[in-house]
């Protein structure tokens, strides 16, 4: 059914994906850290200063924007988290399999870390976007109401 040869070149490219992943997680969580700073501004009153200076059509944009990014974190992250989790798994398991315990207890490790910070950045942008769909949604209603 497989080659070896087909086998190798998946798992070689397999094992590249790694490194691409753990950057990409990284960059989620910092994503995620920056937009937990512009949600407190918010909260704090930057939904009601949009709201007067944009407008309905502004701050429809806006909104869109900010929860779009929202949910790309609540996706992105975990399935970046479980790619990170597999693929190391495969070469521990192999490793467990020649007696080397230390290479699947390196591979175990990364792929907690990697499941971890996933979930991380999910959780942030989960959290983030049903804020930011409220208060955007009251903030439409008030427009919509004050123009009627």
């Amino acid at each position: 059914m497989f080659t070896s040869a087909s086998l190798e070149i998946m798992d070689a490219v397999v094992g590249w994906l790694l490194e691409p992943v753990i950057a990409g997680l990284l960059a989620l969580v910092a994503l995620a850290i920056w937009e937990l700073g512009l949600l407190v501004g918010e909260g704090i009153g930057g939904v009601r200063r949009a709201e007067a200076h944009l407008g309905a059509g502004g701050l429809a944009g806006r909104a869109r924007r900010r929860i779009d990014r929202a949910d790309l974190l609540a996706r992105i992250g975990p399935m970046l988290g479980l790619m990170g989790t597999l693929i190391p798994l495969g070469p521990g398991l192999a490793a467990l399999s020649r007696s080397e315990l230390d290479v699947l207890a390196e591979a175990v490790t990364v792929a907690f870390n990697t499941t971890v910070l996933g979930l991380f950045a999910g959780i942030l942008g989960f959290v983030i976007g049903r804020m930011r769909r409220r208060w955007y949604d009251a903030a439409m209603e008030r427009l919509e109401e004050a123009a009627a």
